[in-house]
């Protein structure tokens, strides 16, 4: 069933925002929205409205993804691609200064996500009295309030506490933001209900994000310490993962890749996530097409829906996999890894002594209708969709599309696309177009003409992997690996799509192998970074980064928004170490 209401949200075009540290938004005047069927929805709208957009690649993905050890961003080709300013360096290198554009961005983002829950709670107070629907709506946005706040406190330490629009927010911190964050939460999961579908705050995204919760809760009260897991906390990790998985309303996908479909929007892993369908008319395709190499053309239907040569995953992760598996391949043993779309014909396989130069009968034909690029991990010489130059129509043969090596556009098409392990952000020679394995895991939306916007998959910030992986977490810190090791071998084995690469059972767990496997289950998702600071990795030396410092686990405060706090001594504090 379509969410409606989310049709009433504001163009992000036309959003004014004023001062961050109050939480304080410009009204705008109400006849510049899309009258909604029911007004209770349509105050809910605005809410919802500015996710899209705060989960690009350059603003909340890219934060979490780049300082992490999942990924990289080097200037490529003459060093000016990808470079903007080494925002991306600084964020991966764990050098991030209080200017740093990505930081300050999402900093903003959220801070309107937040302004939008709270003016949504004032508008909804009134008709409590009057609405059914109210009451109920009244506590979704506190949820979702609760979960924005939850955001904050994990990357800059902080919760603001603003209850309605007419006042100053409380900024809190440590035990005091877990409590506030915890009582909100707590006050409204018995009210909701799971029957909206995951673009809306449920009752089992509440639990979820509760159970969330207690499991960072060592780190939130002393960010830069070692964190110590209480027995109580890890209690209500598995009361609130319970809740979840009691409710028998969700599923592990069969097909891992289908997660992060067009359509999984109906998926049954998905708890929560950022409704993207084309109704909306806010949506990117930025998840599928960051990575990807430029020269990479993903639709029949659009020659100009291309890559853009992003980041690739550094060579410390992937030894991970490596490590994990040894001599199997891990595209051949783990179905998360790599989903082959079409095979190259065997006769095809060997490129030895073929170039750009005299590969013109070097091809086969698809289906442009049902023609897909391979998902996952990428490596080596890619194949697909060929073009003289951006933007012309593709090479055809009896109504069929033929599929090549692809070559290299940016370099003068005189070398193929192949994606080498090694990359980093000292040697010269590893900054070229093609460098690094890709990842591609969110489908290229078919519905994307540019490759950039239109995208139709819902982006997943929560889903039943994750409760069944954080149960098990809680379980290993409490001593019982055989429950956390059953929770692990369930998610592994619900991978029954294509058989022959359903990972095997685990043998046995610990902390060690727990953390390589979310790693492999939520690799390019948004928890890499939180991982590592809990499992105690963050400070860890990996590709080109070396800085140990623990005060880089939370981001810096932007100085744009410690200037706007100026009139106000004491009220907004700079995180340490900045």
């Amino acid at each position: 069933m379509k969410n409606k209401f989310l049709i009433s949200i504001l163009s992000l075009s036309a959003l004014v925002a004023t001062g961050c540290t109050d939480l304080s938004e410009q009204v705008i005047d109400e006849s510049l929205q899309v009258q909604a069927e029911n007004v209770v929805e349509s105050v809910l709208a605005p809410a919802y409205g500015p996710l899209p957009d705060a989960f690009t690649h350059t603003k909340n993905y890219g934060l979490q993804l780049i300082s992490s050890d999942q990924a990289i961003l080097p200037p490529r080709g003459s060093g000016n691609d990808w470079y903007d300013g080494g925002k991306y360096i600084e964020l991966h290198q764990h050098t991030t200064t209080t200017t740093n554009v990505v930081v300050q961005q999402t900093w903003d983002a959220f801070r309107l996500m937040l302004s939008r829950t709270v003016t949504a709670i004032d508008k909804l107070q009134p008709l409590v009295s009057t609405d059914p629907n109210a009451a109920k709506a009244l506590s979704e946005m506190r949820a979702l309030r609760a979960y924005y706040n939850m955001l904050m406190l994990d990357y800059w330490g902080i919760a603001f506490k603003k209850d309605n629009a007419g006042e100053n927010s409380q900024i809190l911190r440590k035990q005091e933001a877990i409590s506030y964050i915890e009582s909100e939460f707590l006050a409204v999961v018995n009210d909701l209900d799971n029957t909206k579908g995951p673009g809306r705050m449920s009752q089992a995204a509440v639990n979820g994000f509760l159970a969330q919760l207690y499991l960072n809760a060592a780190v939130y009260r002393d960010p830069y310490g070692t964190p110590v897991f209480s027995a109580t906390d890890m209690d209500k990790v598995i009361e609130y993962t319970n809740k979840v998985i009691n409710s028998g309303k969700f599923t592990l996908s069969p097909e891992y890749f289908a997660i992060f479909d067009d359509n999984n929007h109906t998926n049954k892993e998905l708890i929560f996530a950022i409704d993207q369908r084309q109704d909306l008319n806010t949506s990117h395709n930025r998840l599928g097409y960051w990575s990807l190499s430029g020269s990479q053309y993903p639709l029949a239907a659009f020659p100009k829906a291309n890559g853009t040569d992003g980041p690739a995953i550094t060579s410390d992760f992937y030894q991970t996999w490596v490590q994990a598996y040894g001599s199997t391949d891990p595209a051949q043993a783990d179905a998360r890894f790599y989903k082959e779309n079409f095979t190259v014909p065997a006769n095809l396989q060997n490129l030895t002594g073929v170039t750009p130069a005299n590969d013109s009968d070097h091809y086969f034909l698809v289906d442009g209708a049902t023609y897909e690029i391979n998902r996952g991990i990428q490596r080596g010489i890619q194949w697909g969709l060929r073009n003289a130059s951006n933007g012309q129509p593709f090479k055809m043969e009896s109504g069929k599309y033929k599929i090549y090596p692809i070559i290299e556009q940016r370099n003068g098409y005189v070398s193929y696309v192949n994606h080498t392990l090694e990359i980093d952000l000292e040697n010269p020679n590893n900054k070229d177009y093609t460098d690094g394995y890709r990842v591609s895991k969110y489908q290229f939306s078919r519905t994307s003409d540019t490759g950039r916007n239109r995208g139709n998959a819902d982006i997943v910030l929560l889903r039943f992997a994750d409760i069944y992986l954080m149960r098990a977490e809680a379980q290993l810190r409490k001593g019982n690996a055989a429950a956390a090791l059953a929770d692990v071998n369930l998610v592994r084995a619900s991978r029954t799509a294509r058989p022959s690469v359903t990972p095997a059972a685990l043998p046995s767990i610990n902390l060690n192998t727990l953390y390589r496997e979310r790693g492999f289950e939520f690799y390019w998702e948004y928890s890499r970074r939180t991982d590592m600071i809990r499992f105690g990795h963050y400070e860890d030396a990996y590709t080109s980064k070396t800085n140990a410092d623990v005060r880089k686990r939370l981001f810096p405060i932007p100085q744009s928004a410690i200037d706007g706090a100026s009139s106000a001594p004491g009220y907004l504090v700079q995180n340490s170490g900045y």
